[in-house]
């Protein structure tokens, strides 16, 4: 795939045109500030709240998301995933008029057809790579995250452009952008999530822990081995790949990684990842969210509950004090 830097983008295309953020959580304010550094008009849509004095105190121009939609000419939908497709029917759709465009992080409503737009309207996808607070620092640090474009519905035939204008105005075109689909995206955004980056990762964490402990090892060391050094070791494979890592830690760490981590994690664990990709993208998956989300997400509360009860979290919470500064 190509990758597209800020030489490749006209960041004019954006001149005379109103972008409203819809929502100002982390990826909504954060984005939101680095636009409007870049020059960029930007409004606010957001229903009452801390969200939206926090939007009053960064000086943006804050009004009722039907309004600022109505304004804009860029209707930006930073919101969470289960909220987009109720919003937009309420509060966005009444005012989406021909040649404005739809503009997401994330592919999610528009692959499930929780939002179908109307003919006539751009819809684009601009996804950093990376939560909301990392953008905005790397941004301000003069680089940028990288990120994502994708074009779902290109009436105007310049969808592709203020994509990429946008990105650029959020320093996403500084480090790297990649051009896929909004099917890609949502695939193997929930796909990582799922497998590797949340549920597997966790889930590992917690095996690693309960294993030691229940084998009579302190549960400070358990932390320590299964969960505090995690994070060291992900930051030298993000610094340098797993070759990298591989060269810092020692060789008896490296023999066990290719002794034990097969049987750990043995073969069959691929086939139960191609079955949760066939979930996401049958809409299984999406399916069973959505019903969750609309009945007051009682499952989700209550493995939240469960989660803030587990040893790991109790343990951790008092390792993590001891790396306060004073």
């Amino acid at each position: 795939m190509e990758i597209l830097h800020d030489n490749a983008v006209d960041l004019s295309i954006l001149n005379g045109k109103t972008i409203a953020i819809i929502g100002f959580g982390a990826q909504g304010r954060n984005q939101a500030l680095s636009l409007r550094d870049s020059g960029a008009n930007v409004i606010i849509g957001i229903r009452p709240g801390k969200s939206r004095d926090a939007a009053v105190r960064d000086g943006f121009q804050v009004m009722d998301v039907k309004s600022a939609a109505d304004k804009a000419d860029i209707v930006h939908l930073l919101l969470p995933d289960e909220c987009h497709g109720p919003v937009y029917k309420s509060e966005i759709a009444p005012v989406m008029k021909p040649g404005k465009t739809l503009c997401c992080s994330h592919g999610f409503a528009y692959v499930f057809k929780e939002i179908v737009p109307p003919q006539g309207v751009d819809v684009i996808m601009v996804a950093p790579k990376g939560p909301g607070t990392e953008v905005r620092k790397r941004f301000v640090e003069g680089f940028g995250c990288p990120g994502l474009i994708a074009v779902k519905q290109n009436a105007s035939g310049k969808a592709r452009e203020v994509a990429l204008a946008i990105a650029k105005a959020e320093g996403l075109t500084r480090a790297g952008v990649l051009e896929c689909t909004m099917e890609q995206e949502t695939y193997e955004d929930l796909f990582g999530e799922q497998n590797v980056l949340c549920g597997g990762i966790v889930d590992l964490m917690k095996y690693g822990f309960e294993t030691l402990i229940e084998a009579g090892y302190p549960p400070e060391m358990a932390y320590f081995e299964c969960v505090h050094e995690a994070k060291l070791i992900v930051d030298l494979i993000y610094e340098g790949g797993i070759q990298k890592m591989n060269a810092v830690i020692s060789n008896t760490a490296e023999w066990g990684e290719y002794y034990n981590g097969p049987f750990i994690l043995p073969a069959d664990v691929k086939a139960r990842m191609k079955e949760s990709l066939k979930k996401i993208e049958t809409g299984v998956f999406a399916k069973d969210w959505l019903a969750e989300a609309h009945n007051g997400m009682p499952v989700l509360k209550a493995k939240r509950e469960a989660l803030g009860n587990h040893p790991v979290e109790i343990v951790g919470a008092k390792i993590r004090q001891l790396f306060e500064k004073k």
